[in-house]
């Protein structure tokens, strides 16, 4: 089974829609965003490898590439059962990396959308700990979303934002230049800020979804000194109330706010997203990891707002 990436949503721009794959883990409901998934596969046989994460099974080798497959039933309930013959893996590809993890079943895909998808309170999700990026009602079924991009993260820290990175470009200007940024990640949005922090920026709104920032960008929309309160946009893809894509849309549709440049930074960024965000205005796309181009692509685009519009 192999996605389709020619039909339905992708094609689509700033719907506000997702599409779920749902899949089962010890008789649970589990959903990742379909953009993830580059295909599903009968479970194979793995080889170990020492030393590795107790929810890393080791790796497998389909065609010409070598995959690491996760364990999702021992990760999410450190449960030792043994492995189904009818298990599947699920390949996905995010952040530049292909991953596998194993599930017991896959259960369909439903198109819903981000409004309908809640974020956890916090009686469930244990602020950084959470891996549920969101409950969605999928037919008769509640489904957790969960946060692929931190459970790797977890288990490969080396495969995220490097902080480091930022200190590798050595001493650097301060900059007061607002800047507004849509994160739902508690984990990845903290990362984000103490990224641009050592990097010298001072003015960072952070909002945790795509329609708080739109509701702050409306708040401000008429206002005569609006280009002295934003300066630039920063947006993920994926959030619930409102996407990365529907913000950039709602942005560049605006006659005041399309002047400000946006930038989609995305573990989903690929050539068919990138069209996709080309297609709704998008000033910029980078893909997750990439803190310190992130940067260099913000002193850019800062640079030229400034000198076209800072004196409007």
């Amino acid at each position: 089974m192999v996605k389709n990436e020619k039909e339905g949503i992708l094609l689509e721009s700033g719907t506000n829609e997702i599409e779920v794959m749902k899949f089962t883990v010890l008789g649970e409901f589990y959903g990742i965003n379909v953009a993830k998934v580059q295909e599903i596969i009968m479970s194979e046989k793995v080889k170990p490898m020492p030393h590795a994460n107790p929810a890393v099974e080791g790796i497998f080798k389909p065609r010409d590439e070598l995959i690491t497959v996760i364990n999702l039933a021992k990760y999410l309930t450190g449960d030792d059962r043994e492995n189904g013959p009818r298990d599947l893996f699920i390949v996905t590809n995010f952040n530049k990396m292909t991953v596998a993890f194993r599930v017991d079943s896959i259960e369909g895909i439903s198109r819903i959308s981000w409004k309908d998808i809640q974020k956890p309170d916090k009686t469930i999700a244990n602020g950084d700990d959470s891996v549920a990026t969101g409950i969605a009602q999928c037919g008769k079924e509640l489904v957790i979303i969960l946060d692929f991009e931190k459970i790797v993260a977890e288990i490969a820290p080396e495969t995220t934002i490097q902080v480091t990175d930022v200190d590798k470009m050595g001493d650097r200007p301060i900059c007061n230049s607002p800047i507004v940024i849509a994160e739902d990640s508690i984990l990845l949005s903290k990362m984000i800020d103490d990224s641009l922090e050592r990097a010298g920026f001072t003015n960072v709104k952070n909002f945790s979804n795509g329609q708080e920032a739109w509701d702050y960008l409306s708040q401000i929309h008429n206002d005569s000194d609006l280009y002295d309160k934003v300066n630039l946009v920063i947006t993920d893809i994926e959030m619930p109330e409102m996407d990365g894509h529907r913000l950039t849309k709602l942005i560049k549709d605006d006659e005041h706010l399309k002047k400000i440049p946006v930038i989609i930074f995305s573990s989903l960024i690929n050539e068919q997203m990138r069209q996709k965000g080309k297609e709704l205005g998008a000033d910029e796309q980078l893909s997750k990891p990439e803190i310190g181009h992130l940067i260099t692509v913000m002193d850019e685009l800062l640079a030229r707002f400034k000198k076209q519009y800072s004196q409007q």
